[in-house]
């Protein structure tokens, strides 16, 4: 009956009679009609007309009474009963929701309406279309649930309903349609897991829900889909194993489980039975065990993403690779440290389409092959920072004319940049921070006119900025911080050519005045000048940088009042003058500067009252110690009272001025020994020593040593360290204010700023058992000799019981001295240490893992509770994992879950109690136990918890955007 064109031939009205008493006894006289004929389709069409809100193309203008349905734009009609076959209005811009009446559309086989803005639900009625192959909604903004009942589309071939707000489960009648072949639900807000009654479509091709919420395992089922060519389940919550017998789909060319939770080793056979494959991705899951060698034999792989596992071992020979572009196994635990890491890379030598190779954040050691010369010069990105990778770079890096980006950041390469890196034209991102590079920065790097970041932070480099980096007039973040960079920062490289965004020249001994020309730095968002010999007033002219939230001058000699100009950088986040010689009042205008949250001042020689308004309310955002002449301000500042009729102080002499200027820039703690003491001289000797020839971020620096005579006349010997402005990690974890009730906030440590201190402290051992000439134990490793700096860095200090290992071993020390008695602090120091065995780095491991779970608990190794043979690895070993909640310290756990933390300028917000914080916190107890057992040799290597830690802060960071 659904058949009859009711134009077509003329029927008795009893007929019609009979066919509306069938109908109303069927229930099936509603809106929808079945069958019906062109005028059927017409009202329909018009009802969706109805619907369009808005329609900037006039698209639906030809929708009238003027022209036949058939001749309507988007509309196809066919040509036995002049029926609407085709419904095409994608790309139309149109905005509105899809009327139900499209299901009195019964002859309709193709549905279209992707790429427009159609709101709320998907109407059921489009079950009744039993002709419809193809339905496609991509890329709009439908809602709710997904109908059942379009299981009724019996023939339907094709569904894309990606690019949606499309929530709860699949159904699992869609698993009944036997004809579907194309399935796609990417990109919306899907709950519930995969319907295994998917696999029993034996004609599905493509099955696609990435970037949904969808949890549960993948159906075994799955395995049965021998057509099955693209299977992308990406950015889900999905976990388990994968089913043994999806690895047997031979038909398979895109495999993308990426970012889940799914585990397991990956077949030993992958690249024999998948050989079809050319999209291969189980980025960001828990798959652990060595690369299959049979992943060589995968020949069509183009896209190889194994980034964010647990990955082990060497990669394997990879030389039949040739059409592979697109290569990477970042964030895993490949390679050994050993010189044959990167072997495999000559592999790749062949792979002529390459275009990213990017293996950081894993344990690649050696030097890098020469073999990279013959890489193609298709490659665009070569990414291997964070690795230990050795040795120089090769000159024949500048045959890579492509290159885009280059990180080698955090590496032990050493040696001259190579002056061949000017050839790469094409590089717009160079990053070669944290190595051991000395030497002039070379002049060649002037050419690199694409360049717009340039990382040369925290290295050996000498001399001066070369003028040609002039000529780089992209750039838009330059960081040469932490070298030995010495001279004048000229006017020629700053402020004429380029407009960076970030600029940090810190940590260097630049000297002179900052140009002028710094004010035409119009973009100028951050500035770090800190930690140089730069003198003379405030530049004024830094007032036109109206964009900069972050301007840093620490530990320079600048001097003068701060200007009025100041008054114009409104959005100010940060602004840190501290250790300098500053004077004058402090400026009320920094009380109308909202975004300001941290005010360092400190260690200058302002005078006068302290403003009582803006950030000045909030006394841990503000820090004004050091300036003796201030009064007034808040009462938790205690500063005395303004008098304003006193008499004038006598003016000190300029040359006693220039000293207290001099000291108070350079100078912080001094520590001074008491020779009297048995074996002060010893300490003092071998904490020169080992401080002599060290250098890093996160080692307290000594500026300078002196020895004299006493008002007694007695010896003595001091060393001078650079202030540390928040005191010891010890003094934050038991701050002597806390009582049963919350602490006060400022003396609190939230979670992520102990796991940042516990990588600074891991980083800063790992250099001195691995990466210093000759391997330094520290011996005596506890809270209190970690200081911790303005921005909460953690660095490690008091070398006093240092002792250097032999050349050929790290296990144990020379003989140079060995009178210091018990090495190290109760409760810290190793049990073998006890028994007399010599000092070695595991020594030094043992005393890390205590420290970190005292971080986490709270608790210090020698609290009462620890008796009868209890201790606080044992302790803590107990409570895992179950009872692990019970362990951490409540001052982690009382933080409110709407506070938002900030650390390392990083916002976030606060999580406690999530299961990913919770998973957080497992992982680092895991840590801390495997670094204090009793035994040394089964201790863990300070590399592998550098990486763990990197590992586990980066994954938290990562969800973190993501829910952001």
């Amino acid at each position: 009956m659904g058949l009859y064109n009711m134009s077509s031939a003329p029927l008795s009205s009893s007929f019609y009679m009979h066919a509306f008493i069938l109908l109303l006894w069927c229930g099936l006289l509603v809106t929808f009609v079945v069958g019906g004929n062109n005028e059927t389709d017409r009202l329909a069409l018009l009802e969706l007309k109805a619907k369009i809100t808005d329609d900037p193309l006039q698209v639906m203008s030809s929708w009238n009474d003027s022209i036949h349905v058939c001749q309507w734009r988007g509309v196809t009609c066919g040509r036995r009963h002049q029926r609407v076959v085709v419904l095409d209005l994608q790309s139309s811009k149109l905005v509105g929701s899809i009327s139900p009446h499209v299901g009195n559309l019964s002859f309709l086989k193709n549905l279209i309406l992707s790429n427009n803005s159609f709101q709320n639900e998907i109407p059921p009625e489009i079950g009744y279309l039993r002709r419809l192959q193809s339905l496609s909604l991509y890329n709009n903004t439908l809602s709710r649930k997904i109908p059942g009942n379009i299981s009724g589309c019996t023939n339907l071939k094709y569904i894309h309903f990606g690019h949606n707000l499309l929530d709860g489960e699949i159904p699992t009648t869609l698993g009944t349609l036997s004809k579907l072949q194309f399935f796609s639900f990417r990109k919306n807000n899907l709950i519930g897991s995969i319907p295994p009654s998917f696999g029993n479509l034996s004609s599905l091709v493509l099955f696609s829900t990435l970037y949904n919420n969808l949890g549960g395992s993948i159906p075994t089922s799955f395995g049965q889909l021998r057509k099955l060519t693209i299977f992308n389940v990406g950015e889900n919550r999905l976990s388990g194993i994968i089913p043994p017998s999806i690895f047997n789909l031979s038909s398979l060319k895109e495999f993308d489980l990426g970012t889940n939770q799914i585990q397991g080793h990956l077949p030993s056979d992958i690249g024999i039975t998948l050989p079809n494959i050319e999209f291969l991705s189980i980025a960001f899951n828990q798959f652990i065990g060595p690369i299959p060698i049979s992943i060589s034999n995968a020949s069509n792989l183009k896209v190889l993403e194994f980034t964010g596992n647990k990955l082990r071992g060497r990669v394997p020979s990879l030389e039949k690779l040739h059409r592979v572009s697109f290569f990477v196994m970042a964030l895993n635990e490949l390679g050994n440290g050993g010189a044959n890491d990167l072997s495999f890379l000559c592999s790749l030598t062949n792979a002529t389409y390459l275009t990213t190779l990017e293996i950081n954040f894993n344990n690649f050691g050696g030097e890098l092959p020469k073999c990279i010369f013959n890489f193609t010069t298709t490659l665009i990105k070569f990414i291997l920072n964070n690795n230990k990778i050795s040795g120089n770079i090769p000159i024949g890096i500048g045959n890579l004319t492509n290159l885009e980006s280059l990180d080698m950041g955090n590496n032990k390469l050493s040696g001259h940049i190579p002056f061949e890196i000017g050839k790469l034209h094409k590089l717009q991102y160079l990053d070669l921070s944290a190595n051991n590079f000395f030497g002039n920065i070379p002049s060649s790097l002037g050419n690199l006119t694409s360049l717009i970041t340039l990382y040369l932070d925290d290295n050996n480099l000498q001399g001066s900025i070369p003028l040609s980096l002039g000529k780089c007039e992209n750039v838009i973040d330059l960081s040469l911080a932490k070298n030995n960079l010495n001279g004048t920062i000229s006017y020629q490289v700053i402020g004429l050519s380029f407009s960076p965004i970030s600029l940090d020249l810190s940590a260097n001994k630049f000297t002179g005045v900052l140009p002028t020309e710094v004010g035409n730095l119009k973009n100028l968002e951050y500035l770090d000048i800190s930690e140089n010999m730069l003198f003379g007033n405030f530049p004024t002219s830094l007032g036109s940088c109206v964009k900069l939230e972050s301007l840093a001058m620490r530990s320079n000699f600048f001097q003068g009042v701060i200007p009025s100009s100041l008054e114009s950088l409104r959005g100010l986040q940060l602004l840190d003058l501290s250790k300098n010689n500053f004077s004058g009042n402090i400026p009320k205008f920094l009380e109308s500067f909202i975004f300001l949250e941290l005010l360092n001042l400190s260690y200058n020689n302002f005078d006068g009252e302290v403003p009582t308004n803006g950030v000045f309310k909030n006394i841990s955002a503000t820090v004004i110690k050091g300036n003796s002449n201030l009064c007034g301000g808040m009462p938790k500042f205690d500063l005395p009272i303004c008098k304003y009729n006193r008499p004038k102080k006598r003016k000190l002499t300029l040359s006693l001025k220039l000293i207290i200027s001099i000291l108070s820039g350079l100078l912080g703690v001094t520590l001074v020994l008491n020779l009297l003491h048995h074996g002060a001289s010893k300490s003092f000797i071998a904490e020169c020593e080992a401080l002599r020839n060290i250098r890093h971020r996160n080692l307290v620096k000594v500026f300078t040593a002196c020895s004299g005579v006493d008002y007694q006349g007695h010896d003595f010997k001091a060393l001078v360290y650079e202030f540390m402005t928040n005191g010891n990690l010890d003094e934050w974890l038991h701050p002597i204010s806390r009582t049963n009730e919350v602490p006060e906030v400022q003396m609190n440590l939230n979670f992520l700023q102990r796991l940042n201190i516990a990588i600074d402290v891991a980083n800063a051992l790992e250099y001195l058992h691995h990466h210093c000439h000759t391997p330094i134990v520290h011996c005596d490793l506890k809270p209190s000799n970690v200081l911790l700096d303005d921005e909460m860095i953690g660095h490690v200090g008091d070398f006093g019981l240092a002792r250097f290992l032999r050349e050929a071993t790290q296990e144990h020390f020379t003989n140079q001295s060995s009178s210091f008695g018990l090495r190290g602090t109760i409760g810290y120091a190793p049990p073998e240490y006890g028994i007399g065995n010599e000092v070695s780095i595991n020594g030094d491991v043992y005393s890390y893992g205590i420290l970190l779970l005292e971080m986490f608990t709270g608790k210090r190794p020698t609290n009462n509770i620890f008796k009868d043979n209890l201790n606080l690895h044992d302790f803590v070993k107990g409570a895992l994992p179950e009872q692990m909640i019970n362990i951490v310290d409540p001052i982690i756990l009382w933080e409110r879950e709407d506070m938002e933390t900030r650390t390392n300028d990083t916002h976030i917000q606060n999580q406690v109690g999530s299961p990913k914080i919770l998973e957080c916190l497992i992982l680092i107890f895991g840590i801390g136990v495997s670094c204090s057992v009793e035994s040394p040799r089964e201790r863990m290597n300070i590399s592998d918890v550098v990486a763990q830690l990197h590992l586990i802060r980066d994954n938290l960071l990562r969800t973190r955007r993501r829910q952001e």
